[in-house]
């Protein structure tokens, strides 16, 4: 879609949306983006995953009072927030309705060939997951949809109530690494018709028993699906073996990932870029939130942060 015609947007968007136009979503690991991202005066940075905008706004103000910022996400709702409180930056941010898998056409489509820094954070947002309408969360009963971007393709519903049972075990394997997925299948398979958040994690605790070692025993089946139906872990990979091209030297791009597929895949991209050397790796190891980030924000606790240089 290119570059969003918000105000358009605004007309035809249902009032349940309208009406959450203030994000409640608190970035992760913030200190440390802007650490390794170092924006600064003039630079342009790429918010490969917009969200709650609160990465955008401290690189609109640690690249101040030139600096610009690209903003991509899927999700119209959070365009249509950050728009709203992002108001008084709005000539030096622009915002890209669309996916970071096609980071390279969106930058071309905007004359941008290269930049000074691309940050992508691969969790959901707090908005996200606090609106049972979009069904990401199994603490809130709400339609079984998952999608990022709520016009588009397939629903987790449309996967749990189709697929057959040993498709759907693999999928709940694959993308979630739920060790008991086949039981798990069967189970869905068993009661379907599946249309709630709520009768889905039904299913799985009825095979897993309530939660375990602290984690919800729904976590992995949620996962899954969610990262199925966006085809998140495809659309990381083409968005790592795009973002190294489009930096200027000295540009960096900074990752956050949240579950062990993601972090994998993030870890060899970059380790692979640093083959060529143009690039280094600022993270032998990744960064993770310390014990007094994760008791102000619980849902910090699995990010692992890596940075990727380019020196020339």
């Amino acid at each position: 879609m290119g570059k969003l015609a918000v105000g358009a947007w605004f007309a035809s968007e249902s009032e349940s949306v309208m009406e959450r136009d203030v994000s409640t979503h608190r970035p992760v690991l913030l200190g440390e983006v802007i650490r390794f991202l170092n924006p600064r005066d003039g630079g342009i940075y790429v918010d490969a995953t917009l969200g709650g905008g609160g990465h955008t706004e401290a690189i609109l103000r640690a690249s101040a009072p030139n600096g610009r910022v690209l903003a991509f996400d899927r999700d119209r709702a959070a365009i249509y927030r950050s728009s709203k409180k992002l108001a008084e930056e709005a000539g030096r941010l622009r915002f890209i309705s669309g996916s970071f898998a096609e980071l390279g056409a969106h930058l071309d489509e905007h004359g941008t060939k290269e930049v000074d820094g691309i940050i992508a954070d691969l969790g959901l947002s707090s908005d996200q997951l606090g609106d049972p309408d979009r069904g990401f969360s199994f603490t809130l009963d709400g339609a079984l949809d998952m999608r990022f971007d709520s016009d588009d393709g397939l629903t987790a519903a449309d996967l749990v109530n189709q697929l057959p049972d040993d498709q759907l075990a693999d999928l709940l394997y694959e993308y979630g690494e739920e060790r008991r997925s086949r039981a798990i299948a069967r189970r869905i398979v068993q009661r379907r018709p599946i249309h709630t958040t709520k009768q889905l994690r039904a299913a799985v605790v009825s095979v897993l028993g309530p939660r375990r070692r602290g984690i919800d025993p729904a976590t992995r089946t949620f996962q899954a699906l969610r990262i199925a139906v966006n085809q998140e872990l495809a659309a990381l990979d083409l968005f790592l073996e795009q973002a190294p091209g489009r930096l200027r030297p000295g540009g960096r791009v900074v990752v956050i990932s949240y579950h062990s597929l993601e972090d994998r895949a993030v870890k060899h991209a970059f380790r692979s870029s640093a083959a060529d050397i143009r690039y280094d790796v600022l993270t032998r190891k990744p960064v993770v939130p310390d014990a007094e980030a994760i008791a102000d924000n619980p849902r910090a606790r699995s990010a692992k942060l890596r940075a990727l240089v380019r020196v020339s």
